[in-house]
Order: C-alpha cells, then sequence, then structure tokens
C-alpha cells in the first residue's frame, strides 16, 4: 500500500551502484543544460531570472516521490512559459510581486488540479487532445515564443499576445535596434544553431567518443553564456545599451505560501486547467516513448500525481508551473539515467549554482538567453505535418490549421480551446453520418464484403447492412430514417438484417429509434434482425423489452443469418467460383 503511494520506495530498494553512476553523468550533464534553459524560461515567462532556477529544484523532488518514469526530467518548458506569461499578464503588471505572486498561484492550481485527475484516475480525459491539435498548438506556440524574443534580439521595447501585435509593435521600434544586441543575438543563435546541427559530427571525426561529444553538443548553450558574459564585460557593453539579467539573489529558494486570494485563483482556474492539461499530455507523450525503448511502462494516473506534485513544490518553492520537457529528458536518457535520483541530482546542482554561481551571470545579455529559447522552440516547429495531415484527413487538418491560426491571431488559450471545440465538433458529424455498407456473400466463401467494393452476391428478398460506428443520440435517427428508405425502395425485399460487427454500444436514444425501425418496417411487411452483435451490447439489450418486440431473430454470424433468410442465395453463392480463382482481388 505504502509502495503504491510512494513508486520511489520500489526503485530505491533495487537501487545499486550501477544506478549511481548512470544517474550522476545524466544529473551532470542535465544540470549544464538547464541553467541557461531555466534563465531563458522564466525570462520568456515575464519572470526574474532566480525563479527559473527555483523552478528546477523542488518540483523534481515532487516528481521523483511521486512519478512512475524513470527518465522524465521535469522543470520550466517553453509552451507552459509562454502560458503562464499570458494568464498572469492580463492580472498583474511584469515585474510586479502580484505578477510573482499570481505565478505561484497558478502553479498550485496546475498542482492541486493534476492531482485530482490522477486521484479520481481521470488521466483518459487528456485525449481529448487529439495529435493533430497538440501538432498544431505546438508549432504555433513555437512560432508565437520565436516571434516574442525577437525584442531581446533586437534590444527593443515590443510587447504583445498575438503574432499580429507583436509584428506591429516589432515594427514600430525597429528604428531602435540596439546594434551591439543585435550582434550578441544573432551571433548567439547562428553559433547554437551550428552546435545543434554540427558539433557532434565534427567531433566525431576528430576522434572523441559518443559521449564525450554528446556532451559537447549539449553544453553549447553554457558556452555561448560564458562568451557573451565575458564580452560583455570586457568590452563595457552594458555601458553601450546592451540589456543584461542583472543581480540575481544568492541562495536557496524561499518556502512560502502563494497569496491566499480567493477572486485571483477564481480567475486563473481556466488557464491551470489549460495548462495542467497540455504539460500532462506533453509529459505522457515522452515518458511512453523513452519507457518503450527500455521494455518499461509508466502509469498516466501515476503521473498525474506525480506532475501534480511537482507543481504543489514549484508553488511552495519560489517556481512557476513546470511539466516534463521533451529535450532534457531525451538527454536525461541518453545519458543513462535509470532512476528519479537522476532529477533529484540535478536539483541538487541546481542548487549549488543558486548558491554560489548567480553572481556570474549578472552581466549576461538577455540576447543569449532569446538566441536559447529561440534554437529551442523552432526545433519544435513542424509546418511539414500541415501537408501530411491535409493529405491523410481533411477534418484532422481542419483542426489543426484552426488550431494554428486562433493561436497566432488570438492566443494562446483560445487557440486550444478552438482546436478542441473544432474536434469535437468534427467527431461529431463523422459519427451522426457514420459509414454504412450494403454486403454480400464473397462467392465459395462465408465472408460478406461491401457490394460497391467487391464482386459479391446478394438476395432479392434480404437486405443486408453493416454500420460501422457505435449507434448513440447524435446518429440514432439518421440510421433510421437511411434503413427505413433502403427497404422501402425494394419492392421484394422481406428481411433486413443489420450487421452489429462494428457496433460496440447502443445508447437509450439509439435504441428508442431502433424499436421504431421494427414498428415501421412491421408496417411494411419486413423484418427486421440483427447479425454479430457483441456480448456486452447483448447484455444490455437483453435487460429491456427490446428482442420481446423484434419481428425477426438475433444471428450468431451473418452467413447464420442469410442461410436461414434465403438458402438458396446462399448455396448459389457457396457453390459459385471464388473471385481469387476468377482473377479478381478480395479487399475488406
Amino acid at each position: 500500500m505504502i509502495q503504491r503511494l510512494l513508486p520511489c520506495l520500489g526503485w530505491l530498494r533495487r537501487y545499486d551502484g550501477t544506478a549511481l553512476r548512470g544517474d550522476g553523468l545524466a544529473a551532470v550533464i542535465v544540470t549544464i543544460m538547464l541553467i541557461p534553459q531555466s534563465l531563458a524560461y522564466a525570462l520568456l515567462a515575464g519572470l526574474p531570472p532566480q525563479v527559473g532556477l527555483y523552478a528546477s529544484m523542488l518540483p523534481l523532488l515532487g516528481y521523483a516521490l511521486f512519478g512512475s518514469s524513470n527518465a522524465l526530467a521535469v522543470g520550466p518548458v517553453a509552451v507552459v512559459s509562454l502560458m503562464t506569461a499570458a494568464a498572469v499578464g492580463e492580472i498583474a503588471a511584469g515585474g510586479t510581486p502580484e505578477y510573482l505572486g499570481a505565478a505561484l498561484a497558478l502553479a498550485l492550481l496546475s498542482g492541486v488540479f493534476l492531482i485530482l485527475l490522477g486521484l479520481l484516475r481521470l488521466g483518459f480525459l487528456a485525449s481529448l487532445l487529439s495529435h493533430p491539435v497538440i501538432s498544431g498548438f505546438i508549432t504555433a506556440s513555437g512560432l508565437l515564443i520565436a516571434a516574442s524574443q525577437l525584442k531581446h534580439i533586437l534590444g527593443i521595447d515590443a510587447g504583445g499576445h498575438t503574432l499580429l501585435e507583436l509584428g506591429r509593435s516589432l515594427a514600430a521600434g525597429i528604428g531602435e535596434t540596439n546594434l551591439p544586441t543585435l550582434g550578441i543575438g544573432v551571433a548567439a543563435m547562428a553559433f547554437l544553431f551550428w552546435v545543434r546541427s554540427r558539433l557532434k559530427p565534427l567531433a566525431r571525426r576528430l576522434g572523441l567518443g559518443p559521449r564525450l561529444a554528446d556532451f559537447l553538443a549539449k553544453a553549447g548553450p553554457v558556452a555561448a553564456v560564458l562568451a557573451t558574459i565575458l564580452l560583455v564585460d570586457r568590452l563595457a557593453l552594458e555601458g553601450e545599451g546592451v540589456a543584461v539579467v542583472g543581480a540575481i539573489p544568492q541562495g536557496l529558494p524561499p518556502l512560502a505560501l502563494p497569496p491566499f486570494d480567493l477572486d485571483l485563483w477564481w480567475r486563473l482556474v481556466p488557464s491551470a486547467v489549460l495548462i495542467s492539461v497540455v504539460g500532462f499530455v506533453e509529459s505522457v507523450s515522452v515518458a511512453q516513448t523513452l519507457a518503450a525503448k527500455r521494455r518499461e511502462r509508466i502509469q498516466p494516473d501515476r503521473e498525474l500525481l506525480g506532475l501534480g506534485a511537482a507543481n504543489v513544490a514549484a508553488a511552495v518553492g519560489g517556481g512557476y508551473p513546470v511539466t516534463g520537457g521533451f529535450a532534457r529528458s531525451v538527454v536525461n536518457f541518453d545519458a543513462g539515467a535509470r532512476t528519479p535520483l537522476a532529477g533529484v541530482l540535478t536539483a541538487v546542482g541546481i542548487g549549488l549554482t543558486a548558491l554560489l554561481l548567480t553572481p556570474l551571470f549578472h552581466q549576461l545579455p538577455k540576447a543569449t538567453l532569446a538566441a536559447t529559447i529561440v534554437v529551442a522552440v523552432l526545433s519544435l516547429v513542424d509546418l511539414g505535418a500541415l501537408k501530411r495531415t491535409w493529405i491523410y484527413s481533411k477534418a484532422d487538418f481542419a483542426a489543426m490549421a484552426a488550431t494554428i491560426v486562433t493561436v497566432l491571431a488570438a492566443g494562446i488559450e483560445a487557440g486550444i480551446l478552438a482546436g478542441v471545440g473544432l474536434s469535437l465538433v468534427l467527431f461529431l458529424a463523422r459519427s451522426a453520418r457514420p459509414h454504412m455498407a450494403v454486403v454480400g456473400q464473397v462467392p465459395g466463401t462465408h465472408h460478406f464484403r461491401n457490394v460497391k467494393r467487391h464482386e459479391v452476391v446478394t438476395s432479392p428478398t434480404v437486405l443486408s447492412v453493416r454500420v460501422d460506428e457505435s449507434l448513440f443520440f447524435a446518429n440514432a435517427r439518421w440510421l433510421e430514417d437511411k434503413l427505413y428508405d433502403m427497404a422501402v425502395a425494394e419492392p421484394a425485399l422481406r428481411h433486413v438484417v443489420l450487421i452489429c460487427s462494428a457496433v460496440n454500444e447502443i445508447d437509450a436514444s439509439a435504441l428508442e429509434s431502433l424499436e421504431t425501425l421494427v414498428e415501421r418496417l412491421k408496417a411494411a411487411g419486413i423484418a427486421f434482425h440483427l447479425s454479430e452483435v457483441k456480448g456486452p451490447v447483448m447484455d444490455r439489450l437483453k435487460r429491456t423489452g427490446f428482442l420481446d418486440h423484434l419481428t425477426g431473430r438475433v444471428f450468431l454470424s451473418q452467413h447464420d443469418a442469410l442461410v436461414a433468410l434465403d438458402p438458396e442465395t446462399t448455396r448459389a453463392a457457396e457453390a459459385a467460383l471464388r473471385p481469387e480463382q476468377s482473377g479478381a482481388a478480395v479487399a475488406r
């Protein structure tokens, strides 16, 4: 029972020196990667840089206690940072104590919501976000985040929550561009792009081992940070208008509760829910991918508790909402992390940085941090997904495109709500007009296939129809009218058989429509039958009076139905030459 509450007890009992070496190396590499990221993402969220460090400490401990993934690295991420800025920016002015207090409250609300979902085992609700919506959301967010950082690279004042607002603001201030800042930002971006794509292959060609080459590539942002700090210091660029991080308080995060303000909490609830769902989907997707590589498994409901604990820890430890990051989790995995203790050791490394090294960041240019963000988020942009989705599914393309356009034009929250809403509307539209097929018997077999796709034998007195959808309120009346119209259009017809092989559920509305259909067909002298009804569906039908009033029968298979209702057609079909023997293809 205790291990169910604290999964960490399981891996702690099996912990050994091999695991410690793997976790230790992973912690060193992730710490080096996380320091500039934490500072940069705090900047993106509109918070002081030390808040990014604080959000990379206690949350790692909270997740290690309750999370189920051995490789997931929790902390600030770009998308959640942008969502935090959008949510908190509507409540308080940036740089004020009220702004920080609202960010803490947002983390607490996100944590509480995630924990409630975990306790209620409601992790499946995140599936409301389809992959096209998530893909479109991340792509649009990446573009919006990159655009929002251009003001730091140009060294001008600009703002806005949409691409249009940002564009207008940047265009208005372009004439005030600070050239030293621009030089630093462009050089840092060029270097980071080179490091990401070229440094590791170059190191391998020079004879370095794969681990060392990978380590050098991951340490690229740190090199950019150190180089630009030295550049600003030696050339006194701060006096030339280059914006720097400034003084960062030295020490561990202060432990405090967010402000107890019910009106503030109520205004933050919608944003907290969206941040929780988006963060959970992102975390679970990467955690499942990494777990599969080691034939491990994660528990989604346990992940909810782990992420919830991480966000509560962020709230009391001076941070802001966090989740599992894709890039740093992959680095954590590749570096050899074996257990969540790698995250704890990473938190120790970040803590030592906050205790001892923060004075070194005083002259860190904000343009360098902005370049770090731009390079990181542009790797998430996948415009090619639009073409792939268009080719495969026009409906999914519509949901993806709507999400992208709305995020860019109206903001983060509106975009994701538009994507989810359109996905649900399209789902209901498809379900309200499910695929139906009149089927016939494939000659020489007991199989039944769509008459429009295959050479089959049909009966003049039996209409066999397969519906490829569960029957519920959205499609019940349409199915009733469709079947009736098809039946009365054939004067010789005496039987209608509804094949239920793809029907997983029949709700009360659909049951009522079937009862009405039975009566309408009975008045026309046509019997109504069912075939291939699944066990759970049959169990529910037996608890009603539907079967007592059914004018036909319930058959185990469609072949049994045709044998009973039109044996002559069945014998003729089975005696006929098989399609494969005559050169015709048979496919479902």
